[in-house]
């Protein structure tokens, strides 16, 4: 039997790097995959990938979000596990962000996360079983230069998941957060190879991360093999919180 036979698993931000990757391994073990992504292109390519449904979603906006899980339910009729992978980067040092700039990375990888698993919640308690998993940041536990806002957002997904493990354990729900550290993705192909390789040698296990990696770890605690596993934060980091 496959580690997720049958569950019903929304990914927000599934159309491209970790989540298409947690899409891609959650239908190889067995999920109904739902793609929860703003870019129509790289969300109905994944889905299509994936055999799964497609669900053009503003994470930031409650209407959307509602929207999303109705067409979820409509489809398959329950919701198992909830990825909250949704996130976005603004950079800029203190003095010179923007008020615009923090607020919308707040709204994004903050406000997203709680007005998802909100969404969730409800239909979880009624199940009497589900999981949450939410992405958080290596950076969430030390900060980053230049990352004000995204810090803060990260930081703040941590605590969420701590309060929100307490809050709904009695429901049978599990709410786990999974901190990524330097991985792979399109977004940080583009920097300089001078500091990627730079980067690694800050990796106590020299080299950076697949999106797959943090794909296996979200597997895991969507699993029923992570039953008793709730309120932590898992990083998926190659040792370079410690």
């Amino acid at each position: 039997m496959k580690l997720l036979d049958g569950k019903v698993c929304i990914i927000t931000g599934g159309g491209r790097g970790i989540g298409k990757a947690t899409a891609i391994k959650f239908a190889e073990e067995g999920a109904k995959v739902v793609i929860a992504e703003f870019d129509e292109m790289s969300g109905e390519s994944t889905a299509n990938a994936v055999s799964g449904l497609f669900v053009k979603t503003n994470v930031a906006d409650k209407e959307s979000v509602n929207s999303l899980i109705k067409i979820t339910l409509d489809t398959h009729g329950r919701v198992d596990v909830l990825v909250n992978n949704a996130g976005i980067l603004i950079d800029s040092t203190l003095v010179k962000m923007e008020e615009d700039e923090f607020d919308r990375v707040i709204e994004v990888n903050l406000k997203g996360v709680y007005l998802c698993a909100r969404a969730v919640a409800s239909i979880m308690k009624e199940q009497k079983s589900g999981v949450i998993l939410n992405a958080s940041s290596v950076v969430g536990h030390y900060g980053n230069f230049g990352q004000t806002n995204y810090v803060a957002s990260k930081s703040g997904v941590i605590g969420m998941t701590k309060v929100w493990a307490r809050e709904l354990g009695k429901d049978g729900i599990r709410v786990n957060a999974v901190a990524p550290g330097f991985i792979k993705t399109d977004m940080t192909a583009q920097m300089p190879e001078k500091i990627i390789k730079m980067m690694s040698e800050k990796v106590p296990v020299k080299r950076w991360g697949e999106p797959e990696d943090v794909a296996n770890a979200y597997c895991f605690l969507a699993s029923d093999e992570a039953s008793y596993i709730s309120g932590i934060v898992l990083n998926v980091d190659g040792g370079v919180v410690v």
